[in-house]
């Protein structure tokens, strides 16, 4: 064992039991919902065939990757049995809803020796891919100690995170060093995970597999309800809102004449929105209230998991939120599949690159405040040929960066050993 992963280990049995009861009530007090400990700690394990891949993801955004890699990976080995875990509920939920019958769903282990080494034993994959950045040290090594290759699907480095990375190298270096394969989103990403200490002969750039998101084609049952609740007006999805970001859209959507679909990103922030709507005096409705309810409304609230994506069918414009604060932007190829062009703020560090190519397109634009997001809606909504045209140059950008999902799946079928 390395004196880098002694440390790691050090660190996490010296903090966990000050930061679990800190979680604990943090949770509570803001209503948000984590996996079963049992289940985090690998006392509970699936029903699952050995010899198969694991894709360990985080949350949404890693899920609906694992989602597109799943498909690849049917297309090309259908028998591969197919492990997919996520770290928070929301991400397993989504997990769960879309990948029933075609892979199996369990909670990510703690990143110790016990519950990575449980659900290693028991699962027996011939390969593990981490999706985009969730790097778990323990996890490495306990793979590798089993000649289990590892591989980081869609592996990115924000500017933000290869800066406080940077920092711990050495150390950092020795936990990568189990890796087998990063195969990298942008040649960026590449050069930031070779300077973090990654042997430049096991990266490899194969694109963003993002781009190869398709929308759910499932029917939305409350499509026709939302519609004739619109009453004929445009509709402009807000999807993926952070604190303080619903206040600038009702600002810059006021007296617009619109229709608004509002999705707030987390699930634990839906209380505090509906308040705000009451305190404003929106007429509103919660989507989960859609059908049951015959108010009129000028908002329909998402109050639900995994159904943003295909709201997006809806819009004249959408805007993306988590970019009118310095959260780092969240993705806008959901509305571009749907051919719907994209509003978002300035802090989009998380998809610069996806956004730099929608920009160029005219598939996208940047606003700064809810006053320039008014105005642009405004734009779109008075010519809708401008708006169609738009989203058509969105869509493009999305059809010509495909095929890096399919990529990335032979690549872990190779190393799995059961490519074709």
């Amino acid at each position: 064992m390395s004196a880098a992963l002694w440390l790691y280990r050090t660190l996490l049995y010296g903090l966990l039991p000050v930061a679990a009861p800190a979680l604990l009530l943090r949770d509570r007090a803001s209503g948000k919902a984590r996996p079963p400990l049992a289940d985090r700690l690998a006392r509970t394990l699936p029903a699952i065939e050995p010899g198969g891949v694991w894709l360990h993801a985080v949350s949404v955004g890693e899920v609906e990757i694992a989602r597109r890699l799943v498909e690849e990976i049917e297309a090309r080995a259908p028998q591969t049995p197919i492990l997919v875990s996520a770290t928070t509920a929301t991400g397993l939920g989504l997990a769960r809803r879309t990948l029933a019958g075609r892979a199996v769903v369990h909670p990510s282990p703690l990143d110790m020796v016990g519950p990575v080494g449980r659900l290693l034993d028991h699962t027996r994959p011939r390969v593990v891919a981490i999706v985009e950045t969730e790097l778990w040290p323990e996890l490495l090594h306990q793979a590798r100690r089993r000649g289990i290759p590892t591989v980081v699907v869609n592996g990115r480095l924000s500017e933000g995170s290869f800066a406080r990375y940077r920092r711990v190298r050495p150390v950092l270096a020795r936990l990568l060093a189990p890796l087998d394969r990063v195969l990298a989103r942008s040649g960026a990403d590449a050069e930031r995970f070779v300077a973090l200490g990654v042997p430049e002969a096991k990266v490899e750039v194969t694109g963003n597999v993002k781009y190869d998101l398709r929308p759910a084609r499932q029917a939305l049952s409350w499509v026709g309800a939302a519609t004739a609740l619109a009453a004929g007006r445009p509709v402009v999805v807000a999807g993926s809102t952070m604190e303080g970001e619903e206040a600038a859209v009702l600002d810059a959507l006021a007296g617009r004449g619109a229709f608004v679909v509002l999705a707030p990103r987390h699930p634990e922030r839906f209380e505090a929105v509906a308040r705000e709507l009451d305190d404003r005096g929106v007429s509103w409705l919660r989507r989960s209230r859609l059908g049951v309810s015959s108010a009129a409304a000028d908002l329909l609230m998402l109050d639900t998991i995994g159904e943003l994506g295909r709201a997006f069918q809806l819009a004249r414009v959408a805007f993306i939120g988590g970019s009118l604060v310095p959260t780092g932007g969240h993705n806008p190829l959901e509305p571009a599949a749907w051919r719907v062009p994209v509003l978002t703020g300035p802090h989009i560090h998380n998809f610069r690159e996806v956004y730099a190519d929608l920009l160029d397109a005219g598939g996208a634009r940047v606003v700064h405040d809810a006053g320039e997001l008014g105005a642009a809606v405004e734009v779109w909504l008075a010519d809708p040929a401008a708006a169609r045209a738009a989203g058509e140059a969105a869509f493009s950008v999305l059809e010509s960066n495909r095929g890096a999902a399919g990529r990335s799946a032979e690549t872990m079928l190779t190393l799995a050993g059961r490519d074709g």
